[in-house]
């Protein structure tokens, strides 16, 4: 079963979101992706996961073309608040979802207090994305 999380920048939240689903649920097969990419994932978000023991230093943004051809069974968008507005997938799709975060790299404040924009949002993704696997893979 294949997962595509999409954002807009693909370097915070659909990032954390890949690495996330991957760990909740090994069998899926998830990728992550964006219409305006950024150069690379956040250092910020690269950092949040590290503190709860997953790698993403390796993961790099990805375009959504990449997935138009192949398609997938699930498609969770995770944009936020008015500054940021969901892009459109036009590949095959099982089901879409919406379940939306606010974008940490918008955080503002001291160094300390924007990462700690991070980690809420990383355990938001967490909660939420344990969620989704309970309710839509696990008792399907």
């Amino acid at each position: 079963m294949k997962v595509l999380v999409l954002c807009t920048g693909n370097s915070c939240r659909s990032q954390m979101g890949e690495a996330i689903l991957r760990e909740i649920n090994p069998e899926l097969e998830v990728v992550s992706a964006g219409t305006k990419i950024a150069d690379q994932v956040h250092p910020l978000a690269v950092k949040a996961m590290a503190e709860i023991g997953v790698d993403i230093s390796s993961q790099r943004p990805k375009m959504v073309d990449e997935f138009l051809e192949d398609g997938v069974d699930y498609l969770i968008s995770v944009c936020g608040g008015a500054k940021d507005a969901c892009p459109a997938f036009l590949g095959p799709v099982g089901k879409r979802l919406h379940i939306g975060f606010d974008d940490p790299a918008y955080a503002e404040g001291t160094e300390e207090e924007i990462f700690e924009v991070f980690r809420r949002v990383r355990e938001e993704i967490r909660r939420d994305f344990a969620k989704f696997n309970e309710e839509y893979i696990l008792n399907k």
